[in-house]
């Protein structure tokens, strides 16, 4: 029951960040493995977790599917296979090995939404300049694979990599790069869940907890948006970030 509680209560948060300011994952993640949930099987169960809120994120952002349909099919073959080679990858990462990579992959997440904001103002820069530089789609493509890669092994801060992508390719409007964003990270995800399912990865037991905590932190975060700060609540995230990091290298220098 505690487990149950800690877990319900750790995607509240996250659902709440998420909607607020993101990087709700860098607390949904450690919590599952807190939790007892071995290491591949909690990346998997918060892969499943998370593909709700994208579904969610998408249908929200159905309106702005209207430009660029061709680039976005394209993108969206791209990431479902990217995202099959990254779960295939990780299903082949034995538990000991994933355990020693949590600690850089932790900090690679964290390090990117530390730099998130100052990549979303350097975005939001190039979208009023109407003559920015702009990348082929031969170049975002592989672009793109490699982050589904990463997206369908790990995933944490893919979304912002994505955005980034998807400005160079010469999208501006913000709702419609947060709109792709969403969607392609669905398609990210659905190839690696399905993948993990049946791998027998997805704890579907904690992904249900999980999962109806964020939806419910989503819908609360709309209220805080409007009474705190984005600039506190990413301070408490890059805190909880960095200090999860430093606790998974200490666990891995000094085993119990």
């Amino acid at each position: 029951m505690e487990s149950i509680i800690f877990l319900f209560t750790a995607s509240l948060l996250a659902g709440i960040l998420n909607g607020v300011a993101g990087g709700g994952g860098l607390i949904a993640f450690p919590a599952l493995l807190i939790s007892g949930v071995p290491a591949i099987n909690a990346n998997a169960t918060n892969a499943a977790a998370l593909w709700f809120g994208t579904v969610a994120s998408t249908i929200a952002y159905r309106r702005e599917f209207s430009i660029q349909r061709n680039s976005l099919l394209l993108l969206s073959c791209v990431s479902i296979v990217g995202g099959i080679i990254g779960s295939y990858l990780l299903l082949h990462t034995s538990q000991a090995k994933f355990s020693a990579l949590i600690p850089y992959l932790m900090l690679i997440a964290t390090l990117l939404f530390i730099f998130s904001q100052p990549l979303m103002k350097w975005l939001n820069k190039r979208s009023q300049d109407s003559s920015h530089f702009r990348l082929p789609l031969m170049i975002i493509l592989p672009l793109q694979l490699v982050i589904a890669i990463y997206g369908g092994y790990f995933g944490g801060g893919s979304g912002i990599l994505m955005l980034a992508v998807l400005n160079l390719m010469g999208m501006q409007n913000i709702h419609s790069l947060n709109a792709y964003k969403s969607w392609l990270a669905t398609c990210i995800n659905a190839a690696a869940i399905i993948h993990f399912t049946f791998a027998n990865k997805i704890v579907w037991f904690e992904t249900i907890i999980m999962a109806s905590g964020a939806v419910i932190g989503a819908y609360g975060s709309v209220y805080l948006a409007r009474k705190i700060h984005p600039f506190w609540v990413r301070s408490f995230i890059i805190g909880i970030g960095l200090s999860m990091t430093c606790y998974f290298f200490i666990k891995q220098t000094n085993p119990i």
